[in-house]
């Protein structure tokens, strides 16, 4: 993987991305995270070194990363160790 500073550019590729192809795993951070228990849609409006920012269902949530980001190889592997730290049940639960 590529690794780039996150300046504004990289920050809004990345939106674009997660915004494009992992509408799912959104939704999971903003119920879990965000505590938007209902939510059935989910954007990422901005990623920063210490945050990532989305609507749910029109609601916008932050969600703080445990450690301050260092470029674009690092907010991946926060993201997605964030996704592995939900609890299967939680994201089953939602959807029944």
């Amino acid at each position: 993987m590529k690794t780039d500073q996150l300046n504004p550019e990289v920050r809004a590729r990345i939106c674009t991305h997660m915004n494009n192809d992992h509408q799912d795993a959104l939704i999971e951070l903003a119920r879990h995270y965000g505590k938007a228990k209902m939510a059935t849609t989910a954007q990422m409006l901005d990623l920063t070194p210490i945050a990532m920012k989305l609507r749910a269902d029109g609601e916008v949530i932050e969600i703080g990363f445990e450690h301050k980001l260092n470029d674009s190889a690092d907010a991946h592997r926060s993201i997605v160790k964030l996704l592995k730290e939900i609890p299967k049940s939680s994201a089953t639960e939602q959807e029944q």
